[in-house]
């Protein structure tokens, strides 16, 4: 898979992907990430890449013209319509759609995923409309710009990569992965200060084990995300 960034701050990511799993992807050539300077598509001599909003109002606007050029030249396509179903463009702003496991999961079988990073007050609306294949949201909350939900974008869709985990059961097992949180884990030592863990799980019976986890992952999401389970 590729991975293209567009973003004003490209620095932002210059170590994030030495670590961990994402580390391991790169190395096994599972995976290529680039971030590149939005600047780089500009044909001013200031390069300039917002401007004022039109009706007026605080801040400033990322102009299409940049954002436009960028994306056709990292997939060839000049409209979302015109963008190969093996490729997706996707703008992370707090007016997407919410961003959940299984978004990752579509976005993690394409060929090319670009995210583009908004800035200042947003980004020209053109964008959305014409240019981008998706429009998601990390929550309903507010950033200063889109490379931290980037960040948790592409960690949520490289380790759902085959090879990516060590575990090729690991990401069927996780959070969300069937509508619920993940059971709870434990660890030695079985008592830790009067804590223990939940007897079944010494026992090695399998199948019991297998069923407190599905009753416990089951008690969790009614304590913590009761709506997982009103869906």
């Amino acid at each position: 898979m590729q991975i293209d960034i567009l973003t004003i701050f490209p620095d932002y990511f210059r170590e994030a992907f030495d670590y961990g799993i994402i580390r391991r992807a790169r190395a096994a050539s599972l995976v290529e990430i680039k971030a590149h300077d939005l600047r780089s598509w500009t044909s001013d001599k200031h390069k300039m890449v917002d401007d004022r909003p039109f009706g007026g109002g605080d801040g400033m606007v990322l102009k299409p013209e940049p954002i436009f050029a960028a994306v056709e030249s990292l997939t060839g396509a000049k409209r979302g319509a015109d963008v190969p179903s093996n490729k997706r463009v996707v703008l992370l702003s707090p007016q997407g759609k919410q961003f959940t496991q299984s978004t990752a999961a579509e976005f993690a079988q394409s060929e090319q995923l670009v995210l583009v990073c908004g800035r200042y007050e947003g980004v020209d609306e053109r964008v959305a409309e014409a240019l981008v294949t998706d429009e998601v949201s990390i929550g309903d909350y507010v950033l200063s710009g889109g490379e931290p939900a980037a960040l948790v974008v592409i960690d949520a869709v490289v380790r759902l990569i085959p090879g990516a985990l060590g575990s090729e059961t690991s990401a069927t097992t996780e959070s969300f992965s069937e509508g619920l949180l993940d059971y709870p884990h434990y660890t030695r030592p079985p008592d830790f200060e009067g804590l223990k863990v939940p007897e079944v799980l010494l026992t090695g019976h399998h199948a019991e084990i297998a069923k407190w986890r599905s009753k416990a992952a089951e008690e969790k999401t009614k304590k913590n995300r009761p709506d997982l389970l009103k869906e």
